[in-house]
């Protein structure tokens, strides 16, 4: 209720926008929990499901990983691309301060690449951390909307974050199978996914 007046909801019913209606209309209405509603100040269209009040009044459950939800490959692989290049940007600089030190042009070649395997191992432990933390996601991800979740939807703890992390070894081989597995799962699930037990999934917008 925002200053006194309730909300008045629209609602898409056979494809098309309804209403708005306020929220005691909307129990006449035939709404399902995939059902999509728009409430002010939304930009985008929601699912019933997704409102307390509406969870409340239908009797709906909060569905956190409907089908819809998974992020899909393309999804995933831009996020990492984002990831790696945020780390590497700090390794260019990091190799940039190192230059003050250094003036040979052997010994900072030398640098760059003996600091190579800093790039993997410093993603590995980013995102390890941070799909444990609250935002369930890397900055990548976070930028897509997508997190990591364990398969009900709920935050991974910092343990299974770090083995599932580990356990890409095993989906990039051989040929990286273990990552195309995900057109074959419909929760769209990599091999590491399968070890730890998690999800990726989307908050979905209209």
């Amino acid at each position: 209720m925002e200053n006194g007046v309730s909300p008045k909801y629209t609602v898409v019913i056979n494809g098309k926008p309804t209403g708005p209606y306020p929220l005691e209309v909307l129990k006449t209405l035939t709404i399902l929990p995939g059902t999509f509603v728009r409430k002010p100040g939304m930009d985008d269209y929601k699912e019933a499901h997704e409102f307390p009040e509406l969870r409340e009044l239908l009797g709906f459950t909060y569905l956190k990983t409907a089908p819809q939800y998974f992020a899909s490959f393309d999804q995933r692989l831009l996020a990492s691309v984002i990831d790696y290049f945020i780390i590497t940007i700090g390794y260019a600089v990091l190799i940039l301060l190192t230059f003050i030190f250094i003036s040979e042009k052997t010994e900072r070649i030398g640098a760059i690449v003996i600091g190579l395997p800093l790039i993997p191992l410093a993603k590995f432990f980013y995102s390890s951390i941070a799909e444990a933390g609250l935002k369930q996601a890397t900055i990548g991800k976070a930028l897509l909307n997508i997190r990591v979740t364990d398969m009900e939807g709920n935050r991974i703890g910092l343990g299974n974050s770090f083995g599932r992390n580990a356990a890409k070894i095993l989906s990039t081989l051989p040929v990286f199978f273990g990552y195309l597995y995900s057109f074959l799962n419909r929760k769209q699930q990599c091999f590491h996914d399968l070890i730890a037990e998690t999800l990726v999934i989307k908050d979905r917008l209209i």
